[in-house]
């Protein structure tokens, strides 16, 4: 029998706010366990809450970036149960009121071209400790508790594990673009968990849905649901019954395993939290946000191949960090050449940053210099060899390429009297080359052309050379 895979993601996205949810303990990761807490994040009789209206504000623009429908009311719940890192022995959340309904995340569709998963909500809620377990004992560090966390509720629009690996990778980029969340995997800044069932091909009613829990990396996800997949099927075929279940996911074994029976909202009764007022935003206040929120990644896409002539690679490439995408139309508006500044950001300042291990915001490059850089190699004032040896004293040092270029006399030597004589010069030097360059070694030449920019100190247009090596050795 052929099966339908249908998957729906529950994201936790941890806001990069200054201080916790609900108090005013540090929200930095890496504390000295248990440093970063206090009597309302450890739950102690009489600690009251207090609402962090910046998480409020980071969660509205989270689901303006996605289209989603912000609520003007939305209230916090308790969700109540008991674990080892969750101090209060409840949850803050939000239940039936969210901050934001429906949206969308568009991907590559699995039969090809485009599709959206579209968003059920995104609620605010607190984070809970983290549980180190040891050879016969446990740990928790609840300086992660009370964190504040977006929980982004996908439909069960995916069908495939590409596609969840597509959706989530789309979501963090969007997140990072509008500023929310650093979205570290490695710090567990973004964790899923994933609901997965599978149905017969042209059947209507989903089939029983599996919970892998809280993983936190996208190759981790993409194998656990291919496992499961396959898992299902089996299961089927052998005439076996898929329970609603929680399973983990073992990535040495690469197997999931199953954890518990799946509870339902009931098992955890929700009531509103007594302790929070409900919040309620106004028309005004949502579009004072909106004006903070930047281009969506995809339509930035879009407009830089359109206004700045460069190839989608390039575009998919340059966008997928804002701060380089915005490096990167500072460079092409001011030396008026797109493809020219996507080739030498993409190749050249890139390199640049791996090998030094200097991130681009902390070099001393500033996109005026290094547009103005390009304007002389474009105008041909400069040539290639020259720009590329300019660039890193840019990049550790700044100045300005035009004054560096004329009080140096780099400027490139375009004359073809001045350059024959270097040619000359070379080929009376090499005659063995030469013999090799007319015996069909045409590799030769580069090596004649070395000698001349040599000769001229790296000022001649190469283009000249070459033009005048190949008449002379015709």
């Amino acid at each position: 029998m052929e099966y339908e895979v249908v998957i729906g993601l529950e994201t936790h996205v941890q806001l990069k706010t200054v201080t916790k949810m609900f108090c005013g303990c540090s929200n930095a990761f890496g504390a000295t366990p248990n440093s970063h807490v206090c009597p309302v994040c450890l739950g102690y009789p009489g600690a009251l809450p207090s609402m962090n209206q910046e998480a409020i504000r980071y969660t509205v623009m989270a689901g303006l970036m996605l289209g989603c429908e912000i609520a003007n009311y939305a209230k916090f719940d308790r969700k109540n149960y008991f674990y080892p890192d969750s101090a209060k022995d409840y949850q803050i959340t939000q239940l039936d009121y969210p901050l934001c309904l429906g949206g969308g995340v568009e991907i590559a569709a699995l039969g090809g071209g485009r599709k959206t998963v579209r968003i059920h909500h995104i609620h605010l809620e607190e984070d809970v400790g983290k549980l180190t377990h040891r050879a016969g004992c446990s740990g928790v560090d609840f300086n992660r508790a009370g964190v504040p966390l977006m929980e982004i509720v996908s439909q069960p629009d995916m069908r495939s594990a590409d596609e969840a690996l597509a959706y989530l990778t789309a979501l963090r980029e969007m997140m990072i673009y509008a500023g929310v969340s650093e979205c570290n995997l490695e710090e567990g800044n973004m964790r899923s968990d994933v609901n997965v069932s599978i149905r017969p091909v042209g059947q209507e009613a989903y089939g029983t849905k599996v919970e892998i829990k809280n993983m936190n990396t996208f190759s981790g996800i993409h194998a656990a649901l291919l496992f499961e997949i396959d898992r299902q099927k089996r299961a089927l075929e052998a005439g076996q019954v898929i329970r609603q279940e929680t399973r983990r996911w073992d990535p040495e074994l690469g197997e999931t395993f199953v954890m518990r029976t799946k509870e339902n909202a009931d098992d955890y009764r929700y009531f509103p939290e007594p302790d929070l007022m409900p919040i309620a935003l106004t028309p005004e206040q949502i579009a004072a946000w909106a004006k903070d929120l930047p281009e969506a990644p995809a339509k930035r896409r879009e407009r830089m191949v359109a206004e700045y002539g460069i190839p989608e690679y390039d575009a998919g490439v340059l966008s997928a960090d804002r701060a380089l995408a915005d490096f990167f139309e500072a460079v092409a508006r001011r030396c008026g050449n797109g493809k020219l500044a996507s080739n030498w950001v993409m190749a050249e300042v890139l390199a640049l940053t791996a090998k030094s291990g200097t991130a681009l915001a902390d070099s001393a490059l500033t996109p005026e210099a290094l547009g103005d850089l390009l304007k002389l190699l474009d105008a041909k004032t400069i040539n290639g060899p020259t720009a590329k040896a300019l660039l890193p004293e840019l990049f550790e040092q700044g100045g300005d390429p035009a004054e560096i270029v004329k009080a140096r006399g780099l400027g490139q030597v375009s004359d073809t009297g001045a350059i024959e004589a270097f040619v000359d010069t070379v080929l009376a030097a090499n005659p063995k080359v030469v013999a090799d360059f007319k015996a069909g070694k045409q590799a030769a030449i580069g090596f004649l052309v070395g000698q001349v920019m040599k000769q001229s100190k790296g000022k001649a247009s190469p283009q000249v050379v070459q033009q005048l090596l190949r008449s002379k050795l015709a």
